[in-house]
């Protein structure tokens, strides 16, 4: 009887999915990408077999392509659940926020800058040590904005990087702090985010091309933090220097940034610096991928609008990520992200601003000290060493193909 019980459960489904109508012949599913997937015994995502994934252009679809993936139901009992790439929700957020606030950190802020049409926070946090800024001195302001395209989970995972090393005792976050305020709006479409949407807002907005005039009513997010930047651009003793948006990529590899065209030579190489030395603290950032244009279609986004707003002085980029995966110097093959190397990325870009501002002088020997994040990753490595134990337990929670 019990052989009965077990044969039933442990059974073997296969089973084809096409999703239709992908515009872009260009794509990373070309590239070895492959959608996540996790079920209710094995709760962690996990990337399918590239080798299970096909990407094609269908005459049944109008000539658009399909996306087909095989997978094997392996657990009767169990829930599966399939997505783009690692989700985070807006729900996770609010976790997430909720308990930065319960450390009751004397150098992090949370408040509601607005609501959303349908009424869900828009989060701002605000870290700086204000002991530590004089009065007289003009203060450094670095804004940092995520998810307007709320399908691109990995800003999400970026901008938590980011908030993790800010907020923690490392002696570079310490430095920081005291010389920078950091401004985040970590969810800038959260009705997008809630209801699953890969580009748009509720009513069907591309928030991130709204940027000119945006609508109190149709895109209040949107409104609420433009009108937030605008005076603190207007304040003489706020110095607003870079306005960094985080987005996904879905044909491109690596990190890298859109920065905008100026006519003064000067501005450009000055432009220049920040995603330089970015590149030299993340061997997952590219800066022969990094671009500057004045594309038109980009007219209304955050960057290019911004870029015309503030003076000579500002850097607005926007910082993209690969969904998939990315090269290094020394690898042969992409390395796919995980949640934790998207992170990663985030600690990475936040240590950049100590090399900007060349206050290296008040670190020890000139050498930060490796960025821990939940005992996982390195600063300089690709992850503190696990046992064999550990992959064990992978091995046998992973899924069958």
């Amino acid at each position: 009887m019990l052989q009965q019980t077990q044969s039933k459960r442990n059974i073997r489904h296969r089973v084809i999915f096409n999703v239709v109508n992908f515009s872009k012949t260009k794509s990373l599913y070309r590239d070895g990408m492959s959608p996540v997937v996790k079920s209710t015994s094995r709760p962690k995502w996990q990337r399918l077999p590239a080798k299970n994934v096909y990407y094609y252009r269908c005459p049944d679809h109008r000539r658009n392509y399909v996306m087909s993936f095989a997978f094997c139901f392996d657990r009767e009992d169990d829930v599966y659940q399939f997505a783009y790439c690692y989700p985070y929700t807006y729900s996770r957020l609010q976790h997430y926020l909720a308990s930065l606030e319960r450390r009751n950190l004397p150098y992090l802020q949370r408040e509601q800058l607005g609501l959303s049409v349908q009424q869900r926070r828009l989060d701002l946090l605000t870290i700086t040590n204000s002991d530590h800024m004089s009065a007289e001195r003009e203060k450094k302001l670095v804004f940092l904005t995520a998810r307007v395209h709320p399908g691109e989970s990995p800003a999400s995972f970026i901008c938590q990087g980011v908030i993790d090393f800010l907020v923690s005792h490392h002696p570079v976050a310490q430095i920081l702090r005291d010389h920078v305020i950091f401004k985040i709006v970590p969810m800038l479409n959260p009705d997008g985010v809630y209801l699953g949407n890969y580009r748009c807002s509720l009513m069907g907005f591309d928030l991130n091309r709204h940027w000119q005039d945006p609508s109190p009513w149709a895109h209040p997010t949107l409104h609420a933090v433009k009108q937030l930047i605008v005076q603190m651009n207007q304040d003489p003793r706020v110095s607003l220097e870079f306005y960094i948006d985080v987005h996904a990529h879905s044909t491109m590899l690596n990190g890298f940034m859109y920065g905008n065209v100026f006519e003064d030579e000067e501005r450009v190489q000055r432009q220049a610096v920040f995603p330089r030395l970015l590149c030299q603290n993340a061997p997952d950032f590219s800066f022969s991928n990094t671009s500057f244009n004045r594309d038109v279609v980009k007219a209304g986004t955050g960057r290019r609008f911004l870029g015309g707003l503030l003076d000579d002085t500002s850097y607005c980029y926007t910082l993209e990520v690969s969904f998939y995966s990315y090269m290094t110097a020394g690898s042969t093959a992409p390395v796919p992200y995980t949640e934790e190397t998207y992170m990663k990325l985030g600690r990475n870009v936040a240590r950049t601003f100590l090399d900007y501002y060349k206050l290296n002088n008040f670190v020890k020997d000139n050498r930060p000290t490796p960025i821990q994040s939940s005992g996982v990753m390195s600063q300089t490595g690709n992850g503190v060493g696990r046992d064999t134990a550990d992959r064990e337990k992978e091995k046998s929670e992973s899924f069958g193909h």
